[in-house]
């Protein structure tokens, strides 16, 4: 790595009440949503996060984090690594402060989110998939200046997600389950941390595409692991090629287990929230209805995340038509 870290540390309830204060101007509180299923189904609640300015809960961290920079730091600009939501986070965050933003971006990402995020003003570094992973570790990158924000190895960023933790639980206090999708673990992270802090009887799982699932198997195996098996497909906004260390050492003891669900169900699941519901939710948003829907975690109330809607829409139609 570039830089000396500091260690790994709990995330406290009173920095996530602080982070709900100082977003609470860029933010919107999501409604929390009952799902209408057949009876005897589970009760399934959708926290509707793609109901956010850029339809992503990432507006929750990068808001936090940027908020937090010195003057200073925020003068040199920011920079960020994205496939896609961390980059229009950050991008519309440091637009309010009137700096620059510059995003290191998977260039295989949805054509439909780096739109988004050259339209918010960031400058675009586009690079391969190992790049962006490379670039996350090192936190370093060629002709990427200014103040590097983190898009969930972050305190910051994490506190500002763990906002979300808070709304669930006050709308909804008698809350089972939470399911978050996984792809740097900086969403379960945060909402882990507030959820744990104000009722530890709630259960955290994440869930993961069958196609990118290190967090499942770093959970198997005890320790952080390399999905070697992973594969691209339109669940473009979680899992991951491996498990970051650090980040697996901020969900030990947070999460209490992990779902692997397949692309069929994942497609199955945004189906039934654009029928049930007239939710658009890209295919991370969508894990955790996949996970929920095979009735493993009792009646309920369970809580699903949907963390985004950033998905072309001739893409959303064709997937939803497939999954008929």
């Amino acid at each position: 790595m570039s830089a000396k870290l500091d260690p790994i540390r709990p995330i406290k309830l009173d920095e996530i009440r602080a982070a709900r204060e100082r977003i609470a101007s860029t933010i919107v509180r999501t409604p929390l949503v009952k799902l209408q299923l057949p009876a005897g189904s589970p009760d399934i609640r959708l926290k509707l996060e793609n109901l956010q300015p850029i339809n992503a809960y990432k507006l929750r961290g990068a808001a936090n984090a940027v908020a937090m920079l010195s003057d200073a730091e925020r003068k040199r600009g920011v920079w960020t690594i994205s496939a896609g939501n961390a980059g229009q986070g950050v991008a519309y965050a440091a637009r309010a402060f009137g700096v620059p933003c510059t995003v290191v971006a998977i260039e295989t990402a949805p054509q439909a989110k780096l739109d988004r995020m050259r339209a918010l003003g960031a400058k675009l570094l586009p690079v391969t998939y190992d790049q962006a992973w490379k670039a996350l570790d090192d936190r370093s990158y060629p002709g990427a200046e200014g103040t590097f924000v983190h898009p969930f190895d972050d305190d910051n960023f994490i506190a500002g997600h763990g906002t979300m933790g808070l709304e669930i639980l006050e709308d909804e206090p008698n809350t089972t389950a939470i399911i978050c999708g996984i792809g740097g673990g900086g969403l379960i992270t945060g909402v882990a941390s507030a959820v744990k802090a104000l009722k530890p009887s709630v259960k955290v799982y994440g869930a993961e595409p069958e196609t990118a699932a290190p967090a499942a198997l770093s959970h198997k195996m005890g320790s952080p692991q390399k999905f070697t098996a992973w594969e691209l497909s339109f669940v473009d906004g979680a899992g991951g090629q491996s498990m970051f260390p650090r980040m697996w050492e901020r969900m030990n003891g947070l999460v209490d287990g992990y779902f692997v669900v397949t692309l069929e169900e994942t497609k199955k699941a945004m189906r039934l929230m654009a029928e049930k519901a007239r939710v658009i939710s890209e295919g991370a948003g969508a894990l955790p209805l996949a996970a929920a829907l095979q009735g493993k975690l009792g009646d309920g109330p369970i809580v699903c995340v949907v963390s985004g809607g950033n998905i072309d829409l001739a893409k959303f139609s064709e997937l939803i038509a497939s999954a008929a």
